[in-house]
């Protein structure tokens, strides 16, 4: 019997349509408003000198791994880069990952069971809503930073429960009331896992650490591919649910190790931010100057992620070119990645951007609306 993909071709032209088709493209050339690279390290001639050296006087870093962690993959490496990790975060045991989106998937896939609930802000990373699917257990939302729809609906469970929250979110650039929820699962007993993606570096190693909270968080995932200029992710937890996701968490398992030159870039990035701590004072001062516009939005005052909310996607869409045209590279968050209604340009600000560029975006915009 022959295989009908007519369905594939009817939903991808329904999508281009809509006006939200996706298609990979090269990368543009322009002002970078639109990476995470927070900090400059991906670009930064200091850092890349530092890994070319360490390449050049160990080339064993460049080999590959030739198998998961479990058979053939572990290394010293690895490992010593786990204690730096879990020692430079005060946390017991860190566990690495090739990605963000893997140690989430490894986080929620494996920890919650189908007697467990899992209680997600509505606006928390996709990662952990597919990870969810894999878990069989029970998934409720709150409404985003909503401390006291939190407890309302931690007051009708009567099973263990999870609660995820990201600290600094991504589209919407709004910080996480992380102490407060941080009381609230230790009032029900519920364990907190809390995504740093995008606090890391920018709020120095995150807010987890800021308020001293590791002993109230059961996991923390910190992600080295936005303000480290990195790859791959670490979670932070403790001992025994480290122990448990080696024994059961099947993307860690089944995933074939990433090359030593990874965690030792990972290594000499935060030994290089605790080197050049000035960087992220430098970001602070680029996110004031932007501030000087005075564009209203949601994100918090001290985020490098500025949502511009432009609730229509045609609309959206003339803005974002109108923008390319001068040279300045964002990104047009449209619906459905976000709800209809709250379509966004996503506009990321950065250590290296300058004053000039940064009025003169805000310019544009400002000149878009009136």
């Amino acid at each position: 019997m022959m295989f009908d993909e007519n369905h594939f071709q009817e939903t991808l032209q329904k999508r281009r349509e809509n006006g939200n088709f996706r298609s990979l493209k090269p990368k543009e050339e322009g002002i970078d408003f639109y990476s995470n690279d927070y900090l400059g390290l991906a670009g930064n001639t200091g850092f890349r000198n530092i890994l070319l050296e360490t390449v050049t006087e160990n080339p064993g870093l460049l080999t590959g791994s030739t198998g998961s962690r479990l058979i053939s993959g572990n290394s010293l490496a690895v490992e010593e880069t786990e204690t730096f990790i879990a020692q430079e975060h005060q946390c017991e045991a860190a566990l690495l990952f090739p990605s963000g989106y893997n140690a989430n998937l490894a986080l929620f896939s494996t920890l919650p069971t189908r007697h467990d609930t899992v209680i997600v802000d509505e606006k928390v990373h996709r990662s952990v809503h597919d990870a969810c699917k894999l878990s069989n257990a029970k998934k409720l939302k709150f409404r985003h930073n909503d401390c006291c729809h939190l407890e309302q609906i931690l007051e009708r469970q009567t099973g263990p429960c999870y609660i995820a929250i990201e600290s600094l979110y991504s589209m919407d650039g709004d910080v996480a009331p992380v102490k407060e929820i941080a009381g609230i699962a230790g009032r029900y007993n519920a364990r907190l896992i809390v995504d740093e993606a995008h606090a890391f570096g920018v709020f120095g190693y995150g807010l987890v650490d800021r308020y001293r909270l590791q002993n109230q968080v059961a996991a923390t995932v910190i992600t080295y591919g936005k303000a480290l200029g990195a790859h791959g992710a670490a979670v932070l937890t403790n001992n025994l649910i480290r122990s448990y996701l080696v024994n059961f968490a099947s993307p860690f398992i089944y995933t074939t190790a990433a090359q030593d030159f990874l965690w030792m870039s990972i290594r000499k990035g935060y030994e290089f931010l605790k080197a050049n701590h000035e960087i992220s004072g430098m970001l602070q001062y680029k996110i004031g100057i932007f501030r000087e516009a005075q564009l209203e939005g949601p994100s918090a005052e001290d985020s490098p992620v500025r949502a511009v909310m432009v609730p229509d996607n045609d609309r959206l869409k003339n803005l974002h070119h109108r923008l390319l045209k001068d040279g300045f590279l964002t990104y047009a968050v449209c619906s459905p990645t976000v709800k209809p209604g709250t379509e966004r340009l996503r506009i990321c600000l950065h250590s290296f951007n300058t004053d000039d560029d940064i009025r003169s975006l805000t310019g544009l915009i400002k000149e878009f609306f009136s």
